[in-house]
């Protein structure tokens, strides 16, 4: 009898760390429905990478800080089925010194990065309970654990994803969901390209910035077989530069 492949829904699969993941979740078994925010041909070679390992792979393109769009496209894709593994990774970053943010470079963070989760997880997690299987996994920061000067929003934003993601673990365990939080240190991406790195790497023990698939290592044991008994956990993946 043919095996059933589970599915994995890749919240900002396009590039970076969303990219490592939904390949090494194609590697491990799942056929994985990516997203990224406007065109959808930008998931095209992403597409062509998972096929070749031989997982399928669909491509879904809205605004996660739209939650009406969000809500339609997600319920068009699945209709009454649920992703088994949903992989919350938004993350944008606008810095700027509190005492000069703007209220745009506020919300613009908050709404993306935290609101997102409510609107990509709310629509779905219904069906995820009446299957009785499902794992959460949402992509945090270091930043949400310790706050980082000149990043107000953004630290308040990964904060708010490890509380609801501690928050909504004890409301789901009895239904056999699963809901953790990964938070990466500084991981070479488009997104760190920006950062002083030379001041950086000193304070981090291990000597040097993290990579992608580093990330991916970890939401692929939050989504296996051998994280069966960890809920409402923080994984963090930072080199030691917060213990």
């Amino acid at each position: 009898m043919e095996t059933v492949r589970e599915k994995a829904l890749v919240i900002g699969a396009s590039r970076g760390i969303g990219r490592e993941i939904a390949l090494r979740l194609a590697s491990d078994g799942f056929d994985i429905v990516g997203t990224c925010r406007r065109d959808v041909s930008r998931l095209d070679p992403l597409a062509e990478e998972i096929r070749r390992l031989g997982a399928d792979f669909s491509a879904l393109a809205f605004d996660i800080s739209d939650r009406a769009e969000t809500e339609k496209v997600l319920l068009d894709h699945f209709g009454s089925d649920a992703p088994d593994v949903l992989v919350y990774n938004a993350g944008i970053r606008e810095d700027n010194l509190f005492v000069f943010m703007t209220p745009d470079e506020w919300d613009h963070v908050m709404r993306t990065n935290a609101d997102g989760f409510f609107n990509c997880v709310r629509p779905l997690i219904m069906n995820m309970m009446a299957k009785k299987n499902g794992r959460i996994i949402a992509i945090s920061s270091v930043s949400g654990q310790t706050g980082q000067a000149g990043q107000v929003n953004y630290s308040a934003s990964k904060a708010a994803l490890i509380g609801a993601v501690k928050a909504l673990a004890r409301e789901t365990g009895r239904k056999n969901i699963r809901v953790n939080a990964v938070a990466p240190g500084f991981i070479e991406t488009e997104m760190t390209s920006d950062l002083p790195m030379d001041r950086i790497l000193p304070m981090i023990p291990l000597g040097r910035s993290g990579r992608a698939e580093e990330v991916a290592g970890a939401v692929s044991f939050l989504a296996g077989k051998d994280s069966t008994y960890i809920q409402g956990q923080v994984i963090a993946v930072n080199g030691g530069l917060f213990i």
